[in-house]
């Protein structure tokens, strides 16, 4: 970092993680095999890079930070299985970076930045890339809500959202200390296996997701009433209650109360009663 002047940059949310044991724990965690592509958002000054490049067929690194090419680049040079991209995350093809690889499937590992966590993960799932697991280092309490259960203040429409496409495990708890520099806020690594099909029937995806969204909206009051202001949908508050109670859910109950499997009958009941 001296050698090459380097400074952190708030804007890109840099925290370069220095625990060894951290970092074995994320390539056991992602079990990276020698003939896979891994894919890593984030690489900083390259420590986990190198230690996946011992274990993969092929890393290809992704950094926004033009800065830390040429260390990247230094430190990486003894591997010919690693390739560089200088690019934000947010707007690159990974398809076209997976087909073009030479690989079938990719494996996405990331220390993501704690701004952009969220539309990295869902921009991902949502464009359902050839990538069998996603392993990534996020903000705790991000973590927590990705793997929330109903009727738990981390509950959410990212909890729901993940279910769908994925399942959720936790590899390790990563407190504050483990950073260069240090945030303010405690870290976890967790591992999104991908799902080959979802795990509900739903027959209207974009319509249990605009339910979902709107359930959470303003989440202490009743499903009826987020309903109701729901646009697009035109029942009254009595037709959504008799909708609830012919799928067995409460008319006065709250959607932080329903589980993914009943957010999909009543997308699946509200198109019934559309037709």
């Amino acid at each position: 970092m001296e050698k090459y002047d380097f400074y952190f940059k708030k804007n890109f949310g840099q925290n370069f993680l220095i625990d060894g044991h951290v970092l074995n724990k994320i390539i056991n965690g992602a079990d990276i095999q020698e003939d896979e592509l891994v894919i890593e958002i984030g690489p900083g000054v390259g420590g986990l890079t190198e230690a996946m490049a011992k274990r993969a067929g092929k890393v290809i690194a992704i950094e926004i930070d033009k800065s830390l090419i040429p260390i990247l680049n230094e430190i990486l040079s003894p591997y010919e299985n690693v390739e560089i991209i200088n690019a934000d995350a947010l707007k690159t093809d990974f398809k076209s970076i997976i087909e073009n690889s030479g690989y079938k499937k990719a494996k996405l590992i990331a220390n993501l930045p704690y701004y952009a966590t969220t539309p990295i993960i869902m921009n991902m799932l949502e464009q359902r890339l050839p990538i069998s697991s996603m392993t990534v280092m996020i903000q705790k309490e991000v973590a927590e809500r990705m793997a929330a259960k109903p009727s738990t203040k981390s509950y959410g429409s990212l909890t729901l959202a993940v279910e769908y496409y994925s399942e959720v495990y936790l590899v390790a708890n990563v407190p504050r200390n483990c950073f260069m520099p240090r945030p303010n806020v405690d870290s976890a690594v967790i591992r999104l296996d991908i799902l080959n099909k979802p795990p509900v029937n739903v027959k209207n995806e974009e319509l249990m997701f605009k339910i979902i969204k709107a359930a959470f909206g303003q989440r202490r009051k009743t499903l009826v009433n987020c309903l109701y202001n729901l646009s697009g949908l035109n029942f009254t508050k009595e037709e959504y209650a008799d909708i609830l109670k012919k799928i067995n859910i409460q008319s006065d109950i709250r959607g932080e109360n329903l589980s993914l499997t009943q957010f999909s009958e009543l997308a699946n009941a509200l198109s019934e009663a559309e037709a």
